[in-house]
């Protein structure tokens, strides 16, 4: 084990965070189309949600002995080494006991939303969300026939809150409901009393419950995640992958927790006979069995490590108090509320990318106008030059508001 300094408090770490990884030429999302998202190239990116890490060690070996065979046939995930990587995990890092039976691979978390939703609900259906949400959460939506039944989140002082009759009013006029646990973007780790009174609901009006629950292994010190699965099992259906964590996304792959035979079933039906997607990605498959079986100590130091770029932003806006950031409870998203900045959130992204050559993602797109969502999965040195290019654009608003008080 060696000892660390990492700036803010030594930690034992074996992987080095603080190393830069250049991404460019890979066909990343984040760094080589970055222009698609934000109509400029040559900018420092803090968007999509997957880190400028790289995985573990023991995953990077185990992808590079399978390379190395040459053989990359079809490959089968229905098997007790995947299950029971995914079932121990849960056991040893969520206290949950579950049935291998219940694993079911699919190729995304959102493709498996999209199938779960055609199962459980008709075109027109009302689906019940909170809002601000995971902007893929609209499209998969809206773009199937269905309709969102927005229930929005109560915000008080930095910190989100479920307003429980606005969700009983929602979940009335619903056929099912999808949680997003924890929440993105707001970073809120849902408490056992929330998540009980959110089962209560779903039980009152016969709704099925879909709980997206990837980023559940990045929470942060005094936080733990709860699965939905412990609190109901009937009709409800948890959602996962190992991708956010260990920074795996471009192998694919994911898995769902489906209790119910019936559907679990029919799922199978539907991937496998009729998208014929139901094939595993060989090194999805080797990388998830080592990443759950070799790499809890990755899940330790990476949540210890976005901590300490979770204080730079604090810092920062110390130095700017027109800006508002509460550490979140999870993720490395962080939520940023800048409506003391300005009214114009178009005009503030655009002198962010156009001038200070940053990306940070709009609140709009996640359903609130007011806020920035930054992606701080990445080594210290990206995040402190993301907040320096941040200051260049506080000073100009800065110096704008004196003028504007010289001429009153």
């Amino acid at each position: 084990m060696i000892w660390k300094k990492t700036g803010w408090s030594d930690y034992p770490m074996r992987m080095n965070f603080d190393e830069i990884n250049d991404r460019h030429n890979t066909y990343s999302t984040q760094w080589d189309f970055i222009a698609d998202r934000f109509g400029a190239s040559n900018i420092l990116p803090f968007s999509i949600s997957d880190t400028d890490f790289k995985a573990p060690p023991e995953v990077i070996e185990r992808c590079d002995e399978v390379i190395r065979k040459g053989v990359y046939g079809y490959t089968r995930w229905n098997h007790h080494a995947y299950k029971g990587a995914i079932a121990s995990y849960y056991k040893r890092r969520h206290n949950l006991e579950i049935n291998e039976n219940w694993i079911m691979y699919s190729p995304s978390v959102i493709y498996t939303l999209a199938k779960l939703m055609e199962l459980l609900t008709a075109p027109k259906d009302g689906i019940c969300v909170f809002e601000p949400m995971y902007d893929a959460f609209y499209h998969v939506i809206q773009d199937n026939g269905r309709v969102l039944k927005k229930c929005r989140l109560k915000e008080r002082d930095g910190q989100y809150e479920i307003d429980f009759d606005a969700l009983e009013e929602q979940a009335s006029q619903s056929r099912l409901m999808l949680l997003c646990s924890p929440h993105n973007p707001t970073g809120r780790v849902w408490a056992e009393e929330e998540l009980k009174k959110i089962c209560g609901i779903c039980d009152r009006y016969n709704l099925p419950l879909i709980s997206d629950e990837i980023h559940c292994d990045l929470t942060a010190e005094g936080f733990h995640h709860i699965p939905i699965l412990k609190y109901r099992s009937k009709n409800t259906y948890l959602l996962n992958s190992a991708s956010k964590t260990f920074n795996l996304p471009g192998l694919g792959g994911s898995y769902a927790l489906i209790p119910d035979q019936k559907i679990r079933h029919q799922f199978e039906q539907r991937t496998r006979y009729m998208d014929f997607v139901n094939s595993a990605s060989l090194l999805s498959v080797c990388a998830l069995i080592t990443a759950y079986d070799k790499c809890d100590y990755y899940i330790d130091e990476l949540n210890h490590y976005i901590s300490g770029n979770y204080a730079l932003l604090e810092d920062f806006c110390r130095k700017y108090p027109r800006i508002h950031f509460t550490r979140p409870q999870a993720t490395y998203l962080a939520w940023m509320n800048v409506q003391d900045l300005t009214s114009d959130d178009r005009y503030l992204q655009n002198v962010l990318v156009n001038e200070a050559r940053v990306g940070f993602m709009n609140g709009r797109v996640y359903g609130d106008p007011h806020y920035l969502r930054i992606n701080v999965g990445a080594p210290r040195s990206k995040v402190e030059e993301g907040l320096r290019r941040f200051s260049t654009v506080m000073d100009q608003f800065s110096l704008q508001e004196a003028h504007r008080k010289e001429k009153l």
